[in-house]
């Protein structure tokens, strides 16, 4: 998960980097407590990947940011797509499973380039750095600053660049299903893994995007199906939204 240096306002507490990071080995396990994100991961990325640029503002590649990318599960299969990819993590322990995951499993002929960093994205934003989109994946729902967290999304993207951002809706229905059904009956995730109060309407998400600079260009719901899951109009639990730089 990815922290802020700027703070406590705006960073993910020193709490949630350690919950992920005593997962980080258990990361690439797909019957382990990181299931849900292997479940939903071909949907996230080939939505993401349907509504990034068709190539780089420097480049013919697509210079992708994945902050709070843990152990690399969506950094690894956007570089697969063909995308030049930054995975970005506060947690040392999931950068090091990241990077040795890709070690022991080389990417495919035909895959962009991938690295990974340990550290903030406030680092990336003093450094000045810009990507054709920047992907935050099931992370903003653990900042303790969500609007502020947007406007760092938008500092690190180009002009005309996208940002992307998948997170859970707060609702009684994903309170049932994504919190208490997910956590406590179903064990599908470490108990603890989620704070209901801290789950982002898309009201809420589209305000933080407007006032980052960012236009929303298209939003959906995912939704498990008895066939994996798929791409949904109903938002109450989980959604992605793509924006675009202003």
């Amino acid at each position: 998960m990815q922290p802020s240096s700027h703070g406590a306002e705006s960073s993910v507490s020193p709490e949630e980097i350690a919950r992920f990071g005593a997962l980080a080995e258990k990361w690439w396990d797909p019957s382990g407590p990181m299931r849900p994100l292997h479940a939903m991961n071909d949907l996230r990325i080939n939505w993401a990947c349907r509504h990034l640029p068709l190539q780089g503002r420097h480049s013919r590649r697509v210079r992708v940011l994945d902050i709070g990318c843990g152990a690399g599960l969506a950094s690894e299969a956007l570089a697969k797509a063909g995308h030049d990819v930054l995975g970005l993590d506060a947690s040392a322990n999931g950068i090091q499973a990241g990077r040795a995951h890709l070690e022991n499993n080389p990417l495919p002929d035909g895959s962009g380039p991938l690295a990974y960093r340990v550290g903030s994205a406030e680092e990336l934003v003093t450094e000045k750095r810009k990507f054709d989109a920047v992907i935050a994946l099931e992370i903003i729902e653990h900042v303790t600053d969500p609007e502020r967290f947007m406007t760092m999304l938008s500092d690190l993207a180009e002009p005309g660049g996208v940002v992307i951002v998948s997170t859970m809706n707060r609702t009684l229905k994903s309170l049932a299903v994504g919190k208490i059904g997910a956590e406590y009956l179903l064990r599908l995730l470490p108990v603890g893994t989620h704070t209901w109060r801290k789950f982002i309407t898309p009201a809420e998400l589209g305000r933080y995007a407007r006032h980052a600079n960012l236009s929303i260009q298209a939003i959906a719901g995912m939704a498990p199906s008895l066939s994996g899951w798929k791409e949904s109009r109903n938002l109450d639990v989980n959604y992605i939204a793509a924006f675009r730089k202003l």
